[in-house]
């Protein structure tokens, strides 16, 4: 058993009642097939040894009813553990969604932005589909492996202990040879799964990015691209059918040599008279039934092994994305201070990225008191949209605290401290909703009202009613549609109807025009009034409304300024 499929049997406890329900249905069912080949041999015999002419007797109508209810419940069995299944394999879908989901959700953006989209989302869709055949169909016939052969050997040495030493001594034949293919079948299956995932995740970005390519004249080549790797996939695809193909006839053929050297002595035997004909049809009857859940076990095993990389690839993502960048999300330990009235303190903080040489930030102290604009300026990569992380919870720092009130903020609970702080990244996310959505963002109980006097403020309201649907108008993936100033004022508009007592800004005025840049900037200062503000900026038009400019430079913070209107700025 590979280390993932024991971890997936061990974090879903639902899987282990379903292979105990199995259990229970194979040998329900394996007492139902060693009762059926009895009452068939029992009525081939008597019909062999020849009948009177008269009507069926009491005896031999008895025998035919118990046959048809036999069958009747063999047939019950099956569907119920067909839906038992079913039903256990849509719960561990479920739940291994719900830990991916829960695991991205709880992980810092930093650390969500190293991850390939496209990859994620294939695993959530096709990926946890493949898990189907393992649940469905592996996990109960490996519990059938275990119950059904000790039953149908059982009755066979109870019956003829001659038979049921040539089974036993051949039905480990049939896991060798199949542990041989499935061992050469589960590494083809892993290079299948990981070039489809490579595909999904490619043609994802090549549409995204689309317009750039058509720019640079790059769309044909991404196209071949995207071709190649289709291709790549279909080749492994057919590679591990071949090896399925082989390895369902390897085993079709040990499982047939096995039942013929069982059923040729007893043949023999029988035209010795040694042994009686009703004897000689069980033998017949219960040895292939012997057989038949390896060979079957052996079959969903191939159909199965893309379930089993599919799981791997599972805890692969939710362990990286449970290690990191994140400050500890178990239960508050201190109730969170009210931000109107907190002094937010760094002391001494250090922030170290994974796979970095140099801290993102080092021995960093700063206080921010109730009410204060405070403006961070400095070069690019210096550590400032970090400390803005650092504040929202997203990063967790090395060394140092960062504190709220004089509560650790690792202390609080993260929702309800994020629940007091509004924040208007330098590229906002906008979702493929209607605008009224997106600006309800910021609280989504608002009213239409609500909602229009935010875009108001955040002087959205005129390009926003100038849309053919206003406020109802649905926007594109990631705000296409809008301009870059657009985009920015709904994010703002966001943030004034969420009027929460603490602003982070990270560079709002970016890559603005000089219009767009004055009408944000007119819109920043209203938000930032009555306010405890951080903002990082990279233009001057900020630094007359803060009370103090700190400059952030390779991972440092300098001596806070008074803010001047000609305080440097970073490149």
């Amino acid at each position: 058993m590979k280390p993932a499929e024991r971890r997936l049997l061990r974090e879903l406890p639902l899987l282990r009642h379903h292979m105990t329900y199995s259990a229970v249905l194979a040998l329900l069912g394996a007492g139902l097939i060693v009762a059926q080949a009895c009452l068939l041999a029992t009525v081939l015999a008597d019909g062999f040894r020849g009948l009177p002419s008269a009507p069926l007797t009491t005896p031999l109508t008895t025998l035919l009813t118990g046959l048809g209810s036999v069958m009747a419940l063999r047939a019950l069995l099956a569907w119920a553990r067909g839906a038992l299944a079913q039903r256990a394999a849509a719960d561990a879908k479920r739940a291994l969604r719900d830990r991916i989901t829960g695991s991205l959700r709880h992980t810092g953006p930093l650390r969500l932005t190293a991850l390939r989209h496209g990859e994620t989302a294939t695993l959530l869709t096709r990926g946890l589909d493949a898990l189907d055949p393992y649940v469905v169909g592996y996990l109960p016939t490996r519990t059938a492996t275990v119950v059904v052969p000790l039953v149908v050997v059982g009755w066979l040495a109870w019956t003829d202990w001659t038979s049921a030493l040539i089974v036993v001594v051949t039905l480990p034949l049939i896991p060798v040879f199949g542990a041989l293919v499935g061992m050469h079948t589960a590494q083809r299956t892993a290079r299948q799964w990981q070039l489809l995932s490579r595909l999904g995740g490619h043609f994802l970005d090549v549409v995204a990015g689309l317009p750039t390519l058509r720019a640079f004249g790059r769309e044909r080549h991404q196209s071949g691209v995207v071709g190649e790797m289709a291709d790549a996939h279909r080749r492994a695809t057919m590679r591990t059918l071949r090896v399925a193909f082989l390895s369902s006839f390897v085993l079709e053929t040990v499982a047939t040599l096995s039942v013929a050297l069982a059923a040729v002595p007893v043949g023999l035997r029988l035209l010795g008279d040694t042994t009686d004909l009703r004897t000689a049809l069980i033998v017949l009857f219960l040895a292939p039934e012997a057989y038949l859940p390896l060979r079957a076990a052996g079959a969903a095993f191939h159909d199965s092994a893309e379930g089993i990389a599919v799981a791997e690839r599972v805890f692969a993502l939710v362990d990286d994305t449970s290690g990191g960048d994140s400050p500890d999300r178990g239960p508050a330990r201190r109730p969170t201070p009210d931000a109107r009235t907190s002094h937010l303190r760094l002391d001494g903080v250090s922030v170290q990225y994974p796979g970095r040489a140099a801290p993102a930030l080092r021995d960093v102290s700063l206080s921010v008191h109730p009410g204060e604009h405070v403006v961070l300026v400095g070069p690019s990569g210096a550590g400032k949209s970090t400390l803005l992380a650092l504040l929202l919870g997203f990063v967790a720092p090395a060394s140092g605290r960062v504190t709220v009130g004089g509560a650790d903020l690792a202390d609080l609970d993260p929702d309800e401290w994020r629940a007091q702080v509004a924040w208007v990244p330098q590229r906002p996310h906008l979702f493929a909703a209607s605008v009224r959505d997106n600006i309800r963002l910021g609280r989504p109980g608002a009213s239409d009202a609500e909602v229009r006097e935010a875009a108001r403020a955040a002087s959205a309201d005129r390009f926003v009613e100038a849309l053919p649907q206003t406020y109802d108008t649905v926007l594109g993936e990631h705000g296409a549609g809008l301009s870059a100033g657009q985009r920015q004022r709904i994010a703002l508009a966001r943030a004034f109807l969420k009027d929460a007592p603490v602003l982070l800004l990270d560079e709002p005025t970016a890559h603005l025009d000089a219009e767009s840049e004055a009408v944000v900037t007119r819109a920043t200062v209203r938000l930032m009034r009555g306010r405890t503000s951080i903002v990082v900026a990279h233009r001057a038009g900020l630094l007359p409304h803060a009370d103090r400019v700190v400059t952030v430079r390779g991972g440092s913070v300098g001596v806070p300024q008074l803010a001047v209107t000609e305080g440097v700025m970073g490149s």
